[in-house]
């Protein structure tokens, strides 16, 4: 099997420990076949654009929070969208935040699709199974 026919990586950029666990554990409960791979900040998640820049593959989807230390996620979102290679890949902002000027700064940057995340366990594991099937397996992006 060459490099390409393996599923593409998932970026999930956390900070938060509780959330990163309920991310890392809705997926793995669904099997997900994309690895993931996971940054910690804003300035860990913009440090992959060298790492894709040197040829690792591109992710299928990035999912961003929005209140990261170092750099926030509306950063690292414009700086993404501002790249002329990386503008195409989809981010789904993954957060606790439900103000209206987040939300609308997102879609102003580029987001792709905006997500609060649910307290309850029962709905996170729903949303997970949500953004793998749209994310992973229906939605094509250009490569």
């Amino acid at each position: 099997m060459t490099q390409q026919e393996f599923p593409p990586p998932i970026l999930l950029v956390e900070d938060n420990p509780v959330d990163l666990d309920l991310t890392m554990r809705a997926f793995s409960r669904k099997r997900l076949g994309n690895p993931i791979e996971v940054a910690r900040d804003g300035e860990e998640a913009l440090g992959y654009l060298d790492r894709w820049e040197a040829g690792e593959p591109l992710p299928a989807v990035i999912l961003l929070d929005i209140k990261l230390p170092r750099v926030d996620g509306l950063q690292v979102l414009e700086r993404l969208k501002a790249h002329e290679r990386f503008a195409k890949i989809p981010v789904v902002m993954l957060t606790s935040s439900d103000d209206n000027s987040d939300l609308c700064r997102a879609y102003d940057l580029g987001v792709n699709s905006y997500i609060v995340k649910p307290v309850d366990f029962g709905k996170f594991m729903a949303v997970a199974e949500q953004i793998e099937l749209y994310w992973c397996v229906l939605n094509r992006t250009p490569r």
